[in-house]
């Protein structure tokens, strides 16, 4: 097994219901990727940064993620992320010229509320990830895995899907 670095931004994944507000908070400190992890053989190393719903993301932000990762010994990385804005920050990685292997996954269900999505998402990132052998960045979503400008969030439907540019796609 190849050692992966997870960086944690926030997102529905690691979403959190507070019983003073009555609202959804980002769980800061990844509980949702420690609860999933414990149940793992295999172990990787988790970076918590920004806790933050990717509407709220900013290029700052996206810098950081982008510092994290140029400045990581790993060379494959897999970022959980908020899905609205999750092909925003793909497309901002992909032009920072990464010599890694970078996957974007999430969750459109917060893992404390059903636990499946999360899990699978973050599954399927992590077996994709080691079937890789090209430095690229790409978004895993709901069993589609595919290259960052191919996976696109359908906001009519609610899901994400592949992009289809012409009849050869």
């Amino acid at each position: 097994m190849q050692k992966i670095l997870i960086i944690s931004t926030g997102g529905t994944f690691n979403k959190i219901y507070n019983p003073i507000t009555g609202e959804l908070d980002i769980d800061k400190n990844s509980k949702a990727l420690k609860d999933i992890a414990k149940n793992w053989l295999t172990q990787f190393e988790i970076v918590n940064i920004i806790g933050k719903d990717s509407l709220d993301m900013t290029d700052s932000d996206r810098e950081e993620i982008l510092k994290i990762i140029k400045s990581s010994t790993y060379k494959k990385i897999i970022v959980i992320h908020g899905t609205d804005t999750i092909d925003i920050t793909a497309q901002y990685l992909y032009s920072g010229k990464l010599n890694k292997t970078i996957v974007l996954t999430g969750a459109m269900v917060p893992f404390s509320i059903n636990p499946i999505e999360a899990t699978a998402n973050l599954a399927s990132a992590y077996g994709y990830i080691q079937s890789l052998n090209q430095n690229h960045i790409f978004i895993v979503m709901n069993g589609l895995m595919n290259s960052y400008d191919k996976v696109i969030k359908n906001r009519e439907k609610g899901y994400f899907e592949l992009r289809c540019n012409n009849i050869s796609d």
